[in-house]
């Protein structure tokens, strides 16, 4: 008995219809890949900004009533909270509760900075509360695709609402038996708020510890 194969036009057929299922399956993988990146990217745009509030929220909770010496090394003590509202340093303070679990010979209060510049919140730190002249700070990027970041104070005297902090800053010189209290206040409450890219206006309220 004759066996008989397939036609040509069998086999363009059959080669026809396997490019199509590779194609459709191909673009399914595809379209599979890029949803698994994007959700990726998402979920680290989500962690960063999460682990980024936290900080803020750490830090703020901690602030303390300790001025302290002049970052430029001018000899002077600033107030505990210092905001000028003119450039990219947004706000300037003092924090304590700063863990030390291996022991290092540091104190457990530390100067923090939060400064907006390229599209980044950064968070700068000295090792050290009053730190010396040209002493570098250690810095870390809290949030990216920021486009703008304003605080405000709560002056719980007046109860009204600043841009800066203190209304008048007082400097002179060091003198450890003789502090200007007026180095000394905190406000009420600190609002933030972030202006993200992706995310749009973030606004918290942080109460501060008297």
């Amino acid at each position: 008995m004759r066996t008989r194969g397939f036609t040509l036009i069998e086999v363009v057929i059959a080669v026809f219809i396997s490019a199509i299922m590779f194609a459709i399956g191909y673009s399914a993988i595809n379209q599979s890949l890029r949803d698994r990146v994007a959700l990726t990217a998402s979920q680290d745009r989500v962690t960063e900004i999460q682990r980024g509030m936290r900080i803020i929220a750490q830090d703020f909770a901690q602030i303390v009533a300790r001025p302290a010496r002049d970052l430029q090394g001018a000899g002077d003590l600033q107030p505990a909270i210092v905001a000028r509202g003119t450039d990219t340093v947004v706000v300037t303070f003092s924090r304590a509760g700063w863990s030390n679990p291996i022991g290092i010979q540091r104190p457990a209060e530390q100067r923090v900075r939060y400064r907006f510049e390229e599209e980044q919140l950064v968070r700068d730190h000295w090792l050290s509360l009053d730190a010396a002249l040209n002493t570098e700070p250690r810095t870390r990027v809290l949030l990216t695709k920021v486009k703008a970041v304003e605080v405000r104070f709560l002056d719980p005297a007046s109860r009204d609402w600043r841009t800066e902090w203190p209304g008048a800053v007082p400097t002179g010189p060091i003198n450890a038996m003789n502090i200007d209290i007026t180095l000394r206040p905190r406000p009420m409450i600190i609002e933030l708020t972030i202006e993200l890219e992706d995310w749009g206006r973030i606004t918290r309220l942080f109460e501060i510890p008297t």
